[in-house]
């Protein structure tokens, strides 16, 4: 088999499973557990709330990347559909005039933000090379897909857009109008990734890293029990709502 098509092969294969790419976290969380209360013996517990404000806003800002292109994309396109690739329409406009795989950005983001939660130092390389791999494939397989579907239309747009990193100049605004019940539609999955993803790292951490005890952090770290609180009541809301309600179900969309 040529390489090319061994490429298209895995790609496909990882697409089904592209949004359990956090799981990978478990081992090595597991493992780094032990090193993770470095960041606080070195430089207090001050530094690490500041480290730990900012893993908190990079996981928002992939999250909100993600919310930013579903919520302009027809219907049919930008899903979480797992059982083959789909485009019934193909989105040059918006964020995907900056890059191709926005949707994926936002991930990177996300998983970067999980693995630098651990404040190991190897963590985020480690992840950021395993995600690298991953997504090459998809992204592979994805492109033969969209090649094949809309040729020239495809490669002359792909000629000018980059993969991952935007390029502001290129910048078109959305063909649609932004649609908030789309996008809390299609995105409410991923809040429960970011807010069970942090505080399940931060509680292990501390307890393992550090030595506490569970009384202890329950004390000295309520903001993240209000986290967590806050994220789970609005993740079981929209998913009610989602579930058992045509209320974020937009025509089109």
């Amino acid at each position: 088999m040529l390489l090319r098509d061994r490429l298209v092969q895995q790609g496909n294969a990882l697409f089904r499973w592209r949004s359990l790419l956090p799981l990978m976290l478990v081992p090595l969380v597991a493992v780094a557990l032990r090193e993770s209360g470095a960041l606080t013996r070195a430089f207090g517990h001050g530094a690490e709330a500041a480290w730990d404000y900012f893993t908190v806003l990079m996981a928002v800002l992939g999250s909100a990347i993600r919310i930013a292109t579903v919520g302009f994309v027809p219907k049919g396109t930008s899903g979480r559909n797992v059982h083959g690739q789909r485009a019934d329409a193909l989105n040059t406009s918006g964020l995907y005039s900056l890059l191709r795989n926005p949707l994926y950005l936002g991930n990177i983001l996300i998983v970067l933000a999980l693995a630098l939660a651990t404040k190991v130092w190897w963590v985020p390389p480690v992840v950021a090379i395993l995600g690298l791999l991953y997504y090459e494939r998809i992204v592979y397989a994805e492109e033969a897909f969209l090649v094949e579907k809309y040729g020239e239309r495809y490669s002359a747009w792909a000629a000018v857009t980059p993969a991952f990193l935007p390029r502001f100049s290129n910048w078109r605004p959305p063909s649609l109008a932004f649609c908030w019940r789309t996008a809390m539609r299609r995105e409410y999955h991923g809040l429960l990734v970011i807010v069970v993803g942090l505080t399940a790292i931060e509680l292990l951490t501390d307890l393992v890293g550090e030595g506490e005890t569970l009384q202890h952090w329950a004390v000295t770290e309520s903001g993240w029990i209000y986290f967590f609180l806050f994220g789970m009541a609005l993740y079981a809301v929209l998913r009610i709502v989602r579930k058992r309600t045509d209320w974020l179900v937009v025509p089109g969309r």
